[in-house]
């Protein structure tokens, strides 16, 4: 069976077809995009110390690549998930604050899976300077 598709009709059915594949695609990217509690436990939270390796202040979240050494001098790269770059800059952070070679302490929530990523709740040097403001579990 062969489609011809001429005229308004042609004009219509490209349009639904458009609006199926644009469905589509948001669809995928609301399944990319995840809520706090999907990864994170907020019961449980971790402390690293350790070298930010990369800072990323992008959408839909900031991350930070923390290599961390271990007790018997291994390193760790631990991702560090933040809250999107927008509630970022209203806790006063900006994508300048750390940079690669910098030493910091992140306070923050494991994840359930127990894999080396954590979401950020809050960020010091060694010193105890805080580094931004304080994240909150659910920031988006």
């Amino acid at each position: 069976m062969q489609l011809h598709w001429t005229g308004s009709r042609t004009r219509s059915r490209w349009a639904a077809a458009a609006i199926l594949v644009l469905a589509g695609l948001g669809a995928t990217s609301l399944q990319a995009h995840h809520s706090f509690a999907v990864n994170y436990d907020s019961k449980k939270t971790i402390t690293l110390e350790g070298v930010v390796a990369e800072f990323r202040f992008t959408n839909p979240h900031g991350i930070l690549l923390l290599d961390v050494t271990t007790e018997d001098g291994s390193i760790e790269r631990w991702t560090a998930e933040t809250s999107a770059p927008v509630y970022m800059r209203r806790f006063g952070w900006t994508p300048d604050m750390v940079k690669p070679g910098d030493h910091i302490i992140i306070d923050g929530y494991a994840s359930r899976d127990g894999s080396y990523l954590v979401r950020i709740q809050s960020m010091k040097r060694p010193d105890g300077t805080p580094i931004g403001g304080r994240l909150r579990a659910g920031d988006e």
